[in-house]
């Protein structure tokens, strides 16, 4: 992990496209600001983690049930 230290109104770039600038400073708070491309996806860590958790879920209950009905449906194609 790299650590760095920024001050309110300062900000990184990543990847050429994206800026983190620093908003404020409130105690053991900061507010952060992030502009990126719209195709680039952006969430709290939380959220993403919960995401990936529902979205491991749904492709291990219904996707996979669902997946051996359709290969069994489809013959394989000889070569």
């Amino acid at each position: 992990m790299l650590a760095l230290t920024r001050k309110k109104g300062e900000a990184l770039v990543l990847n050429n496209n994206i800026e983190v600038t620093i908003l404020e400073i409130r105690g053991d708070q900061v507010k952060i600001g992030i502009s990126a491309p719209k195709d680039v996806p952006i969430y709290r860590k939380e959220v993403y983690l919960q995401i990936e958790d529902e979205n491991k879920a749904a492709l291990h209950a219904d996707g996979m049930e669902a997946f051996k009905k359709l290969a069994a449906a489809r013959p394989v194609a000889k070569r």
